[in-house]
């Protein structure tokens, strides 16, 4: 006797544990959350890529654009001179505070802020400090020194340390220190500080400023070797790189020696007032206001950009050697100024 199958008969236990097993695998393959994880995950890569880079270009340029900022206005002055304070004095203090605090320290700034990198900026702000850092030196050894005794003013030969330390001083510099230490800024605000005591004394009488033919003539003398070596340095680049379109030195060299020139500028208009019994007596008014001009008009040379040509190009033009014009005639009249205070 033949016994046919029910059709209707449930499916052996194989067959029916092979269908749940298919439809699982199914499910598995086609949950949409398992799909979408690794594109998910490399969209999230995508955008924060897309993120960094918007950040690099416009941290970087448009931070640096912000900071950027040669300040080369000849109508800066001293404020709040009393009777008996020093102008020139003044003017250095303010012009710290100017440089330090009004405006970024940028030759300091490390390579991850904007300004880190700048690079006219540091160099001009370098040459405006190199000139403050002169002029304190010759405050403590010759104008501010006690006739007689010949002590040296100790707020002034503070200020002459902190005035001359090095400008690119951060936080942490292993090439100085393995230990964070004071920053450029912090030292030089306390140069700043030491100056403002000084004239202090100085409008109550407590200290020196010995308004002398002598003493003018010593700082003229130090301030034309200093224009004298700036010279020198373009002269030899020039030689040595004229002609080089791609010279990224020059314009380092420049801005160096503008800042000089703005600073020098500002400080012998001053001690033109300082110093004004002097050069009325020995007859120095012209010589000297057209001294301190062309220290102005040198200081005011504000190319686009800085060429490195060849000195009688046709196209390009040397800046550095229409710089340097102006370098030997401001030097030549403070030695004519100079033989005169002498005599």
């Amino acid at each position: 006797m033949t016994f046919e199958p029910d059709q209707g008969t449930a499916p052996a236990p194989s067959s029916r544990w092979r269908r749940m097993w298919d439809g699982v695998r199914t499910f598995r393959v086609r949950r949409p959350w398992a799909a979408a994880a690794p594109s998910r995950r490399r969209s999230a890569w995508k955008w924060a890529a897309w993120i960094v880079v918007v950040l690099l270009v416009i941290y970087f340029p448009i931070g640096a654009l912000f900071v950027q900022n040669i300040d080369d206005d000849p109508q800066f002055g001293p404020q709040n001179v009393t009777s008996g304070e020093s102008r020139a004095v003044a003017l250095a203090a303010d012009l710290v505070t100017r440089e330090v605090d009004v405006h970024t320290w940028a030759p300091m700034q490390p390579f991850f802020l904007p300004a880190g990198i700048l690079d006219n900026m540091p160099n001009f702000q370098r040459g405006i400090m190199a000139a403050l850092g002169r002029f304190t030196t010759e405050m403590m050894d010759q104008v501010g020194r006690t006739r007689g005794s010949s002590q040296v003013d100790r707020d002034l030969e503070q200020a002459r340390g902190f005035l001359n330390e090095q400008p690119n001083v951060w936080i942490w510099q292993p090439s100085v220190s393995l230990m964070p230490s004071a920053t450029s800024a912090q030292k030089y605000r306390a140069g700043r500080d030491k100056l403002i005591a000084y004239n202090k004394r100085l409008a109550a009488g407590q200290a020196v400023f010995e308004r002398r033919s002598d003493n003018l003539q010593a700082l003229v003398d130090r301030i034309a070797n200093d224009i004298g070596s700036d010279s020198a340095i373009a002269d030899r680049h020039i030689i040595e790189q004229a002609g080089n379109l791609f010279d990224f030195q020059c314009d380092d060299i420049f801005y160096f020696n503008k800042g000089r020139l703005y600073a020098d500028y500002l400080l012998l208009r001053e001690l033109g007032s300082d110093f004004q019994n002097v050069i009325r007596d020995r007859d120095l008014t012209n010589p000297w206001n057209q001294m301190v001009d062309t220290f102005r008009v040198a200081a005011e040379l504000d190319p686009w950009i800085v060429w490195n040509g060849y000195p009688d190009g046709l196209l390009i033009p040397n800046h550095l050697a229409a710089q340097g014009f102006y370098l030997l005639r401001a030097r030549t009249q403070l030695r004519e100024i100079s033989a005169i205070l002498q005599k």
